[in-house]
């Protein structure tokens, strides 16, 4: 077996890519990472692609999104305090090795690996074997080049499994996920929820169509120019607005238009709010919204409420609406742990980061158990 590293994944080629990838997840596809690197989303922002292939001969049998990073923008797994703490001591924490997909928070696969491949000899190389494999690469790569460190952030569980076993310190965190408990509609799934609760969700969705305004949904495929134009520009007020930067370009989301979802709301036959929404297999994923002016409950009902729907009439499993937000669990959204790995180089540095985490984890478990108390849902009352 051989490694490459590859500073572009258009060397690679997309069905034996797709292969180790599979179908679930829109964000580790060929198509989407290819369509990051050619339309100007990455190098302007520290993200210089470094994938790691795993080679049995000429077949590819395992695979891993990598960049070399010079900043932490854009990773949702936060080590500022990382980085600053290496800057007083005179050390340099960048560069660094991320294995993630960049501007995306969402879990999905990280180590890709084929897992019905047998050697020449006709023996089964397990899975985890390649996943091991990757792993040492990576590490191996980031020692060779002198990065100070690798983190496989925003990982599913069998990959988190491989990782521990490794020895890498593991790190968790919370988003809010909403799940599809075989809802036949909206107020199949309201009726779930404590009185308190059903009602709050009904009055906000009042609010809005009191305003005469209403959503209007619409296949990536099926957008008109015109409206790639406000929806584009709806992603960059957000960013701009809060001082922050639109990193996506136009481009890059036409070429992965297949994948998504755009929620419009319309006022006045004006539009005044649109989110994009990326759909895989069985989840919804909530990732950008802008509004023009304030309306009243209006964020809700297009970033929480009608991806809601969207699922149920869909038969979507999960709807993942970002990072961050704890108001998400009285919407229905309940706490779901999100969690990376971290090798670092320093030895000093390593002791001193895996007390930070045992602490972390300590105080996250709690602050997990607190939000839990919040739930909507009558069962869990």
């Amino acid at each position: 077996m051989r490694i490459v590293f590859s500073d572009t994944i258009s060397n690679v080629d997309a069905e034996h890519w797709n292969e180790l990838a599979g179908d679930a997840n829109p964000f580790i596809q060929h198509d989407f990472l290819l369509a990051l690197e050619q339309h100007d989303c990455l190098k302007n922002w520290g993200w210089i692609p470094q994938h790691c292939l795993l080679y049995d001969e000429a077949t590819l049998i395992g695979a891993c999104p990598a960049y070399i990073k010079d900043n932490s923008y854009g990773e949702f797994v936060f080590d500022w305090a990382w980085a600053d703490a290496y800057q007083r001591n005179g050390l340099d924490y960048y560069p660094k090795l991320v294995t993630s997909i960049p501007f995306t928070p969402a879990q999905g696969p990280r180590l890709l690996a084929n897992n019905n491949h047998k050697d020449k000899t006709g023996v089964p190389i397990e899975s985890d074997v390649i996943k091991k494999g990757l792993i040492k690469a990576l590490i191996t790569h980031a020692e060779t080049n002198n990065l100070s460190s690798v983190h496989f952030l925003f990982c599913e569980k069998d990959d988190i499994a491989v990782l521990a076993e490794q020895k890498l310190m593991l790190r968790f965190d919370y988003q809010f996920h909403w799940t599809n408990n075989n809802y036949q509609n909206f107020d199949d799934f309201l009726a779930q929820l404590t009185s308190k609760r059903r009602k709050n969700i009904k009055r906000e969705r009042r609010k809005v169509a009191e305003e005469n305004i209403h959503i209007q949904i619409v296949q990536g495929d099926d957008l008109t120019e015109e409206q790639w134009e406000l929806l584009y520009a709806y992603y960059r007020v957000t960013f701009l607005r809060k001082s922050g930067a639109p990193t996506l370009t136009l481009d890059f989301f036409k070429a992965v238009a297949h994948k998504i979802v755009a929620f419009f709301a319309i006022h006045e036959h004006q539009t005044v709010a649109a989110a994009i929404c990326f759909a895989g297999k069985d989840k919804l994923y909530g990732r950008h919204w802008g509004c023009r002016d304030s309306y009243n409950n209006l964020h809700f009902e297009v970033c929480y409420y009608t991806g809601i729907e969207y699922c149920i009439n869909n038969k979507l499993k999960v709807f993942e609406p970002g990072a961050q937000g704890e108001h998400k669990i009285w919407r229905g959204f309940l706490p779901t742990k999100t969690q990376s790995a971290h090798w670092i180089a320093h030895d000093g540095f390593k002791t001193a980061i895996q007390d930070f985490l045992q602490h972390e984890a300590n105080a996250m478990e709690n602050h997990g158990k607190s939000l839990l108390e919040s739930s909507p849902f009558k069962e869990c009352k």
